[in-house]
């Protein structure tokens, strides 16, 4: 979700300009007191709320002195930004999920975290939960689990999936939430995915819009970290 990015970084911006202005009318060394704040966001600023409270306010700050606080914090900020854009493109993604395709494994407004280095290291592998671009609407993405994978058969016969003429062993999909459809066979082609979200009754995957080529995956669902009571790894 790129307006929780967006918030978080505006967000870390504030509270680093915030940090370092406070620290420096303390006549406390700002910079070491501004980088957990730089590398941690809102966390990081937890030490020096604890530190400044035995520290007074020493008045305010020389006119020179201000000068340089405030280039040296536009360069942290923009450190800060720079580091922000290479996590959520190269790293990691926070996304939200918006229905109920993957019930009962995850659950509509549930907040995830996307890691975008697995597959950098290796291909997408069956029961991999996934975020994809949508491939009839690239704007759009959805979170679906990979079924089968290139050179894989599939066939759906009464909503059971067989992949290479074997049952699937689904036991994580609940009796209610089961599909009663047929589809296939067909085998995989080669640079594509298979997805089924795990609501087979109540999700749009490629049963209806066909394979996932590899490109469209953006990375694999990694941690579910709210609701705080449900968080858990995948």
């Amino acid at each position: 979700m790129s307006w929780i990015i967006a918030f978080l970084t505006v967000t870390g911006v504030v509270v680093l300009i915030w940090t370092a202005w406070d620290a420096a009318r303390r006549q406390r060394n700002w910079f070491v007191w501004t980088t957990p704040v730089l590398f941690f966001g809102l966390l990081g600023l937890i030490p020096w709320l604890v530190a400044r409270r035995r520290t007074p306010v020493a008045g305010s700050l020389p006119r020179r002195q201000a000068v340089a606080l405030g280039i040296s914090v536009i360069a942290l900020v923009a450190m800060r930004i720079i580091t922000s854009i290479f996590v959520t493109t190269f790293l990691f993604q926070v996304a939200r999920v918006e229905g109920h395709a993957m019930e009962p494994t995850i659950a509509d407004q549930d907040r995830l975290l996307v890691n975008k280095l697995t597959y950098q290291r290796r291909d997408p592998r069956r029961d991999d939960i996934v975020m994809l671009y949508y491939p009839n609407d690239p704007n759009k993405s959805f979170v679906k689990r990979v079924v089968a994978e290139e050179g894989d058969q599939v066939r759906i016969v009464d909503g059971k999936v067989y992949l290479n003429d074997i049952l699937l062993d689904d036991l994580f999909v609940p009796p209610n939430y089961r599909s009663h459809d047929d589809w296939g066979p067909q085998v995989i082609p080669e640079g594509y995915y298979f997805v089924m979200g795990d609501h087979r009754n109540n999700s749009s995957d490629s049963r209806h819009w066909g394979y996932v080529p590899k490109k469209y995956i953006i990375g694999r669902v990694q941690w579910r970290w709210w609701p705080i009571g449900s968080a858990r790894s995948f």
